[in-house]
């Protein structure tokens, strides 16, 4: 297998156009939030824990909708493979509707509810108060995010992912621009502080929307779907994609959850551990860009493979991302431990938070095979192959059975250093690899769900 693993120029030809735009889109991201956090960071490291915990509740709501469309997906790449276009304008239809209602529930929440959701995470007043503050503006983008989630996976499902990678890209500049004018009000711009940082995403996310829907629509694009053709929703259609969509969707609500949960735990450790874990992860999130190219790839080349009822081929690319996918972890591991203490250096933190990241961010390198290969295997391979409910069982199990228990047992029992704590979560993905591989090695993970549709 080794041997012939680099021989296939179909593959990398495939591999290569799907994961670089989306590894791209998601470096991109990723080092704008590194800015972003940076910028915010000037203003005190209260601020910085304030933002991130402000934004635990779109961390929730963007998983879920990760989810929602990682499902729906799934009949989209495999419709594609049949070239189907009509059924994919259905299935869009489903993620735009069905998000766009999730969207408006956590608006409500975040516009009425900012105390309640802020004290979970801290009893700071201060930071609660800065949270607010970010919260309440920030609530007016959520409806906007939903659905450019659901055209961007869509996108990336019919393998034209660099048009949400541009479009994307563009916005997060814009988004870093105008957080450098109205966070510090820099050329006579109004320095809001948290405020100006919420407008800014605001602005941003309503820019690359409005670029995305553009463009699609103007050029006549597969996506390109008349309302009446969005909203021609069967009952049996709805049905068959709810079967597939909702592990996804769980998984991720569960998933998240369990992240949330760890955020909590972080918080009461105190303000300092929060910021050391936020810094820690908006670095690693640098470094992980190519793991999510990867997965999104495997979910589009696999799906699409069942789709045209080529069940061999399938399997076969499942076992060369399960063989490549570790590589790339033991890579990003090495580059994190290497390039940490540059990045680190831009952060105006304290000593004792400083020396905190250096540490949770060498835990991150030490586990990173493993979350890689995860990922790709969550995200690309069983969701791909429609596999939905295993990998729910796998991802929610190995969080709440083994993650959280670290969480509390670490943070709240024995009282540990915020670096240990993050060492003892991190077992969960471990266990995770070890019960991924063994569903992988079964092949019973290959399900055509759009089958007789």
């Amino acid at each position: 297998m080794f041997k012939d693993l680099f021989n296939d120029k179909e593959f990398f030809k495939r591999l290569v156009s799907i994961a670089i735009p989306i590894s791209v889109q998601n470096l991109v991201s990723s080092s704008l939030n590194m800015v972003d956090t940076v910028m915010i960071g000037k203003l005190g490291e209260t601020s910085i824990a304030s933002v991130g915990i402000a934004n635990q509740l779109f961390f929730f709501f963007s998983l879920l909708m990760f989810g929602l469309n990682s499902g729906a997906s799934i009949f989209i790449s495999q419709y594609w493979g049949k070239r189907d276009v009509t059924n994919i304008r259905r299935a869009l239809g489903f993620s735009v509707i069905t998000g766009t209602l999730v969207s408006l529930i956590f608006t409500f929440v975040a516009l009425f509810l900012p105390e309640t959701i802020l004290g979970i995470f801290t009893k700071d007043s201060s930071v609660i108060e800065l949270g607010k503050q970010y919260l309440l503006i920030i609530a007016f983008s959520y409806t906007i995010t939903a659905i450019t989630f659901s055209y961007s996976f869509a996108s990336r499902s019919i393998a034209n992912a660099k048009l949400p990678m541009i479009v994307s890209g563009f916005s997060l500049l814009v988004n870093t621009l105008l957080n450098y004018l109205l966070i510090f009000g820099n050329f006579g711009f109004p320095e809001l502080g948290i405020r100006g940082a919420a407008i800014a995403t605001l602005i941003a996310r309503s820019i690359e929307l409005t670029l995305l829907l553009t463009t699609i629509y103007k050029k006549g694009l597969v996506l390109a779907a008349k309302i009446s053709e969005m909203t021609d929703l069967t009952k049996i259609f709805i049905l068959r994609i709810l079967k597939t969509a909702t592990p996804v969707v769980l998984n991720e609500a569960f998933w998240s959850l369990g992240v949330i949960t760890y955020s909590a735990v972080y918080g009461r450790i105190g303000t300092e551990a929060f910021a050391s874990v936020q810094i820690s992860s908006t670095v690693e999130q640098v470094f992980m860009v190519i793991s999510m190219g990867l997965g999104s790839s495997a979910a589009v080349m696999i799906g699409n493979s069942i789709g045209a009822n080529d069940q061999n081929r399938a399997i076969e690319y499942a076992k060369r991302f399960a063989l490549i996918t570790p590589l790339f972890g033991i890579l990003i591991g090495i580059l994190i431990v290497l390039f940490s203490p540059f990045i680190i250096s831009f952060f105006e933190v304290s000593d004792i938070v400083r020396a905190n990241v250096e540490k949770i961010l060498i835990v991150f390198a030490i586990f990173m095979t493993f979350k890689v290969f995860n990922t790709t295997l969550i995200v690309g391979i069983l969701r791909g192959g429609g596999d939905t409910k295993v990998s729910l069982f796998i991802e929610a199990g190995s969080v709440w059975l083994v993650g959280v228990p670290m969480a509390i047992i670490g943070g709240h029992l024995l009282n540990l250093p915020v670096y240990f704590v993050v060492a003892l979560v991190s077992i969960e993905e471990f266990v995770k690899a070890t019960i991924g591989i063994i569903r992988l090695v079964s092949k019973k993970w290959v399900k055509n769900v759009i089958e007789d549709s």
